[in-house]
């Protein structure tokens, strides 16, 4: 992996601003075979098809676990959400070329949404709050638009009731953006991003493996309580990100220092 020290602030600053942020390199070509190796058996367990979409794809390898809390990337992630934070959850999208648009028993597109529960988060003045943030790791040749890229509308985040005009994502929108990127590249975009994901009609196939992160006291999507295979051996950083750190409820609201390691991570108001 890319051991590369992040500047946090700039970025921090970046994200709130944008809504999102592209990251160059930050998985090595050795970790993202590996990666896409693991992802090979995943998919020969499956039922072939056109487009897959596996949640808790965490529990399924443990290359894919390691990313749970990825060195690189986990300082910036506690800046951007606060400390007191876990794995919301791990989704892995693989859409293979579909040029005449068949219909998938997953999703082989997604149409413009903001993500959250039904029927919506709340919202002040027209505006919705960050509630958790995903890191999408490329891992497939994605440096060309319509690949099945994702979509985004920068600054969307910030627009009082915001609403693209149609919801198609596959009528091109004004101020829309394709996020391109190669394998080890990684994008980061909060929940409250008008964002969608594009139909796949090239040559080639897309790989993204999707890592959200929530406050401790939001229920994860992937799980009620983490499996015992994910939590043994788990280091204390990642022990709380898998969101064990009390038997006592009330502690995921107002957690004991000890509780939350990643609190190290936090450089506060100076960012």
């Amino acid at each position: 992996m890319n051991q590369n020290t992040l500047e946090i602030a700039p970025l921090v600053n970046q994200f709130h601003q944008d809504g999102y942020l592209i990251l160059r390199n930050i998985l090595s070509d050795e970790k993202v075979a590996q990666l896409n190796t693991a992802i090979d058996g995943i998919l020969a367990e499956e039922k072939e098809s056109l487009a897959y979409n596996i949640y808790n794809s965490v529990e399924r390898h443990s290359e894919i676990a390691s990313l749970i809390d990825e060195p690189t990337l986990l300082p910036l992630i506690v800046n951007l959400l606060g400390y007191n934070i876990q794995l919301h959850i791990s989704h892995l999208t693989v859409r293979k070329p579909n040029p005449d648009d068949l219909l998938t028993e997953t999703n082989s597109f997604i149409n413009w949404h903001q993500d959250g529960p039904a029927p919506f988060f709340p919202t002040i003045n027209g505006l919705t709050s960050i509630y958790y943030i995903k890191i999408c790791y490329i891992l497939s040749d994605m440096s060309e638009p319509d690949r099945g890229n994702t979509k985004i509308i920068p600054g969307s985040h910030r627009m009082s009731n915001f609403k693209p005009v149609q919801g198609s994502v596959d009528v091109p929108l004004e101020r829309e953006t394709q996020v391109c990127g190669k394998p080890g590249d990684v994008f980061i975009f909060a929940q409250n991003i008008w964002h969608a994901g594009g139909i796949n009609r090239s040559e080639f196939t897309r790989r993204q493996l999707f890592m959200g992160y929530s406050p401790i006291w939001m229920r994860p999507i992937d799980y009620h309580k983490a499996s015992d295979s994910l939590l043994k051996d788990a280091a204390p950083q990642r022990r709380q990100l898998l969101g064990d750190i009390s038997s006592n409820c009330f502690k995921y609201y107002v957690p004991d220092e000890e509780m939350v390691p990643l609190k190290k991570l936090f450089l506060g108001d100076a960012h």
